[in-house]
């Protein structure tokens, strides 16, 4: 006997059932009938093993065997919307899917059936949360999306990736570049606040909009502040979240434009980032169980819209260009002091922009590395002040505290860096 073939025959009984096994929960909790069950699907990727099999001694069979299942899936689908006046057809196409990932066991191709099956399992364990992910989208956020994977798809191919404009500054590709990935960045952060609210408290809050804009929320949290002065360390850990986020966004942005780079500043940034967790996670035991109810709509932008997109590129295009030139001129100091006044305002840009260098080879690594941690620490302190103006001194104290932290354990991995990593 084959063992082979038992492996192959076990991998395709094992996909079928828990294929069916998902479809029979399904409509068990809607208490409706089923299609088809675990012992039905499981059929049904044997019958596509075994069409693969006798292909081998009869040619066309498995054009034959799919035809005919298919033909009787079209019937059992007709015959439920007849009786049943249901339009869906999800699980007519899992069983017709299930049936050819028992062909493609039969061809070992083993691996890919296995990868396709659990897609297909999460694909339809996800629709009740897919739904609610759908009632939280708008119209106009469909449009943004579209809009801008258009111009992703057919702009950019034809930008001229080179050096362009006075001076030699500009890149028209990378600008548009850097404009996508970041506003893709931002929208994860958007995309979460809508799916999962603002309703729940400061530090959900502060979560989904660090992944947006830390700054953005220090300022709103600190304008809120002033009439919930009872609630310090809710809105002290509102602020705490979102900063400790920019730190896993800076090491994220880099991690996709030069890893070598951002594994150079992983001691850094993942310090920070851990300790401003557990910073925050105190802030959130010692916090009030009141539910704070507001709206911000500072961090609640769609960040996808073109106009976004153009923003983020071109403040992207000037801080490339501005470090190209200043570096040519007057070395490492003058890209210093870019990051300096880039980090007042805004950390992706300047982070993208020496990552960029430095994976070009313009820039050596340690003075990217400097800049991108000279911006964060600026961008850090631009936020503490906004926090003692807006918010007082009360919570700009807890903030400090928070900043010495995570600062510091910055301070330390950089030196841990550079006398552990090559």
């Amino acid at each position: 006997m084959d063992y082979a073939i038992l492996k192959s025959l076990f991998i395709v009984l094992v996909l079928g059932f828990m294929i069916g096994m998902q479809r029979t929960m399904t409509y068990l909790y809607k208490g409706e009938q089923a299609f088809a069950g675990s012992r039905t699907f499981a059929l049904i990727a044997l019958g596509g093993f075994l069409s693969g099999w006798i292909e081998k001694y009869v040619h066309g069979f498995v054009l034959a065997s799919t035809l005919v299942f298919a033909s009787m899936v079209a019937i059992s689908y007709i015959m439920k919307v007849k009786q049943q006046n249901k339009w869906g057809m999800t699980t007519q196409i899992a069983a017709l899917v299930t049936f050819f990932l028992g062909v493609m066991v039969w061809y070992h191709l083993e691996n890919y059936a296995i990868f396709i099956g659990v897609v297909i399992i999460v694909l339809l364990e996800i629709k009740p949360r897919l739904q609610q992910f759908e009632t939280h989208i708008s119209p106009t956020d469909i449009h943004a999306v579209t809009l801008l994977l258009a111009m992703s798809f057919i702009v950019l191919p034809v930008l001229p990736d080179e050096m362009v404009g006075p001076y030699h500054l500009f890149n028209p590709y990378k600008t548009w570049l850097m404009a996508v990935i970041i506003a893709g960045i931002s929208f994860i952060g958007y995309v979460a606040i809508k799916v999962l609210g603002q309703k729940h408290g400061v530090f959900l809050t502060g979560a989904a909009g660090g992944l947006i804009s830390s700054t953005a929320v220090s300022i709103s949290l600190s304008r809120m502040f002033r009439h919930q002065y009872t609630l310090i360390n809710n809105y002290a850990g509102g602020i705490a979240v979102a900063s400790t986020f920019m730190y896993f966004r800076v090491l994220f942005e880099a991690f996709v434009i030069h890893p070598e780079l951002a594994w150079r500043l992983t001691p850094a940034y993942m310090g920070a980032a851990l300790s401003g967790l557990a910073f925050s996670y105190w802030l959130y035991i010692h916090s009030k169980a009141a539910e704070i109810t507001f709206e911000a709509p500072a961090i609640t932008k769609n960040p996808l819209q073109l106009s976004e997109a153009i923003k983020f590129g071109i403040l992207f295009g000037i801080v490339y260009g501005a470090i190209a030139f200043v570096q040519t001129r007057y070395g490492n100091v003058g890209v210093y002091v870019v990051s300096l006044f880039s980090g007042i305002t805004d950390v992706d840009a300047i982070t993208l922009s020496l990552s960029q260098m430095a994976k070009e080879e313009r820039l050596e690594t340690i003075a990217s590395m400097n800049g991108i941690v000279i911006a964060s620490v600026v961008n850090s302190l631009v936020k503490l002040g906004i926090v003692y103006w807006l918010g007082g001194v009360k919570l700009g104290w807890r903030m400090t505290q928070f900043f010495v932290l995570t600062l510091g354990v910055m301070g330390a991995g950089l030196f841990i860096g550079e006398m552990w990593i090559p």
